[in-house]
């Protein structure tokens, strides 16, 4: 534009940003994207001075969001940052603004992934500002959050790690509370069911901790309590999966949640039926529905695994064809998963190949010393009683 090219010609250089800025007024007022393009060549270019075009850019990302229309403040949002990315470290604050701004505009679009990705170009290990630590973990969970609604769980993780090593040292509460949400959320995605659940689990409790936290609604709190009972419940059957659900079982909220019913009976280890798994299954989201690398959904395994277990209670052996029946599945796929869960030691048992036979151990050393115990108890008691009589003392039976 001819003004401009005038008004760098300019001597005085208080007078020059001056009209700078009076020009910059029109342009923005005019909305025009060409115009505003215009502006940032000319900017860029070697007739303005690096401290003239960063006071001017400044002011120009600044003030573009609130006066250019959104399409048009998202096309001199890129526009700038194209231009800008060669000499990046001369206009840093430029560059993080702009992509904040952008990056809300996309948010509003629902452009989970590129919101994301142009969060992630700000360089928050820059030597040339300083970057307090809360802004960066900030920006981190952000990003995070903003892959999870993508669903890539994968770039979330990269970016939670990061917030990880920040998160010690954070005073805000509500940023802890965003991490925790958004570990637990990481987790779940990534089917890492148990360790979602008791972060999940944590997150429910949010409520009993210091008042200088912020208020987490009711609702919140029973989302948070009902994905930790359905992670439990999808997680791999074994001890440590059991210890959780006795942990939830026993918490009086669970007893309003609508999966209480079912996670009674996972937990009281009986057989799971049909019509109650397909009850369950209209309420999870649709990675918890995917298909695994055999065939089957993660439901249907959690499953097969709980009922698998839930017989060790009820039989001392069974052959593979009626456990087949039991489960809802084949002979083979039965003894495959009795297998795998011997080896990791979820279920005690041994398998006899020949006769198809499958066989449970029960704990009977612990029984015996059970009863040993009460054995001693019972002696020591009436020791007790009867040398209590033999003082002349009262002893009622």
């Amino acid at each position: 534009m001819a003004t401009l090219e005038s008004v760098s010609k300019l001597s005085d250089q208080k007078h020059k940003i001056e009209q700078y800025r009076i020009l910059l007024n029109g342009i923005l007022a005019s909305g025009s994207s060409e115009e505003c393009q215009s502006f940032v060549d000319h900017m860029l270019s070697d007739n303005v001075p690096l401290v003239v075009s960063r006071q001017l850019l400044g002011a120009f990302t600044n003030e573009i969001k609130g006066k250019l229309l959104r399409d048009v403040h998202k096309e001199i949002a890129t526009f700038t940052l194209d231009k800008l990315q060669p000499r990046v470290v001369s206009y840093e604050e430029q560059v993080t603004s702009l992509r904040e701004q952008l990056a809300d505009v996309l948010i509003d679009e629902e452009d989970w992934n590129k919101a994301a990705k142009t969060l992630a170009g700000i360089d928050l290990d820059s030597g040339m500002r300083l970057v307090d630590d809360e802004y960066k973990l900030r920006q981190n969970i952000k990003i995070a959050m903003l892959y999870l609604e993508d669903d890539d769980a994968v770039n979330a993780e990269a970016f939670i790690k990061k917030a990880a090593t920040l998160i010690a040292n954070c005073k805000n509460p509500e940023l802890e509370l965003q991490y925790k949400s958004c570990y637990a959320r990481i987790l779940d995605a990534k089917r890492r069911f148990l360790e979602a659940a008791t972060r999940y689990y944590d997150l429910s409790q949010s409520s009993s901790s210091t008042s200088d936290s912020p208020k987490v609604g009711e609702a919140d709190l029973e989302q948070a309590l009902t994905a930790a009972v359905t992670c439990c419940i999808l997680a791999a059957a074994g001890p440590q999966r059991s210890r959780v659900l006795a942990n939830l079982y026993k918490d009086e909220r669970c007893a309003r949640l609508p999966v209480f019913s079912f996670l009674e009976k996972v937990y009281l280890e009986r057989i799971l039926r049909r019509q109650e798994v397909e009850s369950f299954s209209q309420g999870l989201k649709p990675h918890q529905k995917a298909v695994t690398a055999d065939g089957t959904t993660v439901l249907e395994k959690a499953v097969v695994e709980h009922n698998l277990a839930a017989a060790s209670r009820l039989y001392n052996n069974i052959y593979f064809v009626e456990l087949g029946q039991l489960l809802g599945v084949s002979a083979g796929q039965a003894e495959s998963v009795a297998c795998r869960m011997i080896a990791e030691e979820r279920l005690k048992g041994s398998i006899d190949q020949v006769d198809g036979l499958l066989r449970f151990e029960t704990d009977a050393e612990g029984l015996m010393q059970w009863d040993e115990q009460i054995g001693l108890v019972c002696n020591r008691l009436t020791t007790i009683l009867e040398t209590a009589a033999a003082k002349g003392l009262l002893v009622e039976a």
